[in-house]
């Protein structure tokens, strides 16, 4: 696939685990304006859909961006699809808020699966900050789990653990942070990122022992620029813009069950987009078959 310009160019492609890839784009303009917990949208044609993505890594030196996705849906296999050398169509950005980095004193970061991305920046920027990380991370197996040396680098310690028992731990990451808490581990902050169900029930947890919370949230957005409305959130009773007045929000304040709901609106479409996607798929390889 070869697209028409080469602003954007892809100039590294690395799978990072099955199906969670990691692209550096060049952007020089967005490596050198981006902070910690802030994101691009990015097109893969001109008649691309709109997929919002954390920027995991900047290198002002090189004018590069890396961002980390799963091939999950129609238009992130599409730029699954995509190589080195081809380029996307669009790269807007830096969006959002930047996370606010403090010194905390100790700070457990807890990610899961695809939530390890967005971690990354934020462990290097609360790391910089003199903060002590502990950072634990789970995945439904050893494979899928990824940034983990460099991850490990910043952390006073790290925690693995599995679905599946693979790797670390057997269990979820709310276990070891439980476990942790009833061990008498003091932690003054805590960082979330990952699937809802994981932030809210480790949200849920640190309530409990009064640890306040950060979370990044990702829900569906379209214009980026707080205009749609798609993306709203209702945290501590007022209605927020993940896209403009996020990603980053209180833990502790957000209305989890709308939220669980808002992000399933389009499951119906998704899938028919994705069943369609197959079916063409298996066409094309059934008459490449047949010459």
């Amino acid at each position: 696939m070869t697209l028409s310009t080469d602003r954007f160019e892809i100039v590294a492609k690395h799978t990072m685990a099955p199906e969670i890839i990691r692209f550096e784009v060049r952007a020089p303009r967005v490596a050198r304006k981006a902070r910690p917990g802030q994101f691009v949208i990015v097109r893969v044609d001109e008649r691309g859909e709109r997929v919002p993505l954390t920027i995991a890594e900047r290198h002002v030196e090189r004018g590069t961006i890396a961002i980390v996705f799963q091939a999950v849906g129609f238009s992130t296999r599409q730029m699954a699809a995509m190589d080195i050398g081809d380029s996307l169509a669009d790269v807007l950005g830096p969006l959002g808020q930047a996370t606010e980095i403090e010194r905390h004193g100790r700070v457990a970061c807890v990610a899961g699966g695809l939530g390890i991305a967005f971690m990354y920046p934020e462990i290097v920027g609360f790391s910089d900050a003199g903060n002590e990380i502990v950072s634990i991370l789970g995945a439904r197996s050893e494979d899928l789990l990824f940034y983990v040396d460099e991850i490990r680098e910043m952390s006073a310690k790290v925690h693995i653990c599995t679905d599946d028992g693979s790797a670390g731990r057997h269990g979820l990451v709310t276990d070891v942070l439980c476990d942790l808490i009833d061990a008498g581990e003091h932690f003054d902050y805590c960082i979330a990122t990952g699937p809802l169900p994981m932030m809210r029930a480790t949200c849920a947890l640190t309530k409990k022992h009064d640890i306040p919370t950060l979370v990044s949230l990702d829900p569906i957005m379209v214009d980026g620029t707080g205009m749609c409305g798609a993306c709203r959130v209702t945290v501590g009773g007022e209605v927020k813009f993940a896209c403009v007045d996020g990603p980053d929000f209180d833990g502790h304040l957000v209305n989890w069950d709308e939220l669980a709901k808002r992000k399933r609106a389009f499951a119906e479409e998704e899938e028919v987009c994705r069943l369609e996607t197959a079916a063409d798929a298996l066409e094309h390889e059934r008459s490449e078959e047949h010459g």
